[in-house]
């Protein structure tokens, strides 16, 4: 059997990748690792914001998800089920280098505990700005490591990687309600940070 080669495209559709994982087929593992492989390390870079860390993270999550895969009990998708073994990977690593805290300066709250903006401005970028898309997409970036890993992980699922709300819920373990808060304190402290950069130039002009 030297220098048998397996087709992993065998493992392409995920009813027959379940099933082969499940069977214990030692080779549906890397096939799981193939195709799903690329998602889980995007969102492991995301709310690690370091490439070694989040190639550990990934490691460690597919690792464990070969070992327990008898506790897949197929309500959700494969990839449902792998993104909250990724993502509790790299929150667990990430809780290990530092504290859940964020650097956004002290937060206002509004009479009913939400999150409120200093200054939204506009979303909207100006096609005249287009010079500013590199830096911003940087800026973008720092933006949303500054976050607090839980609302990061709840963003980077949602609006990045477009898990719907009860996916991106399933994921992290928590009610679709706790999810839209999260998310609604990611998007508007993003767009708080983001409002020199995204602020209508016509609204510049008049102050």
């Amino acid at each position: 059997m030297a220098g048998l080669t397996i087709d992993l495209n065998l493992y392409a559709d995920e009813a027959a990748l379940i099933e082969a994982l499940l069977a214990g087929d030692k080779h549906a593992c890397a096939g799981m690792v193939k195709q799903h492989g690329s998602q889980m390390y995007s969102v492991a870079l995301r709310i690690m914001g370091d490439a070694d860390e989040a190639e550990e993270a990934v490691q460690e999550a597919f690792i464990s998800a070969c070992g327990k895969i008898t506790s897949f009990e197929n309500r959700s998708k494969l990839s449902t089920w792998l993104y909250r073994i990724t993502t509790n990977a790299a929150l667990m690593r990430l809780r290990k280098r530092r504290a859940d805290v964020v650097s956004l300066d002290e937060p206002q709250m509004s009479d009913e505990g939400e999150l409120l903006p200093r200054q939204l401005g506009d979303w909207t970028i100006d096609p005249s700005r287009q010079a500013l898309s590199l830096e911003l997409r940087q800026v973008m970036e720092e933006a949303i490591e500054s976050l607090p890993p839980s609302l990061r992980a709840a963003f980077v699922l949602r609006d990045i990687h477009g898990l719907s709300t009860q996916e991106a819920a399933e994921a992290l373990e928590i009610s679709e309600t706790a999810l839209k808060v999260r998310l609604h304190r990611a998007r508007l402290a993003l767009r708080e940070r983001l409002a020199g950069y995204l602020a209508d130039p016509a609204q510049e002009t008049a102050a």
